[in-house]
């Protein structure tokens, strides 16, 4: 069976070619994004844990995004592998989907959607920190923008 990201009436925030995604070739995608540069052998043992797979299974998943054009290879130094690395940046993948979840899950509620985020797991310190840091620089934003705040 194929899981796709894509459900419901086509809103194309996404580029086709990640619009209907399979799960799997996101998944790959997102551990390039986080690593950089992998081997199919660094990016299976780092999927390991919530996707195993065979090297094979890797290698096809990784030759697929290739052929759509979201993932580039090249020559490694040494040996016969080759080095993959996402062609292009992660962040307006990660909007689309936030959006998408925000309104299919949420209701439209971001604050739902962030709140759910700490629910099992309380931020740390520092963490909080950021997360204030945040927050003011997103207050700035909606009050540059002529919203008010909700005394």
């Amino acid at each position: 069976m194929l899981h796709t990201i894509n459900a419901g009436p086509r809103t194309n925030l996404l580029p086709p070619s990640l619009a209907d995604l399979p799960v799997a070739e996101l998944e790959v995608l997102a551990c390039l994004w986080q690593r950089g540069n992998a081997t199919a052998r660094e990016v299976r043992e780092a999927m390991e844990t919530y996707r195993p797979m065979s090297h094979g299974a890797m290698v096809t998943l990784l030759k697929r995004l290739e052929q759509k054009r979201l993932v580039a290879k090249s020559k490694a130094d040494t040996g016969k592998a080759f080095v993959y690395r996402a062609a292009h940046a992660p962040q307006p993948t990660y909007r689309s989907l936030m959006q998408r979840l925000r309104q299919r899950i949420f209701g439209g509620s971001g604050a739902t959607m962030v709140a759910s985020l700490f629910d099992s797991d309380i931020p740390n310190s520092e963490e909080l920190d950021k997360l204030e840091e945040l927050l003011d620089s997103l207050r700035e934003k909606s009050e540059r923008r002529g919203h008010t705040r909700k005394e």
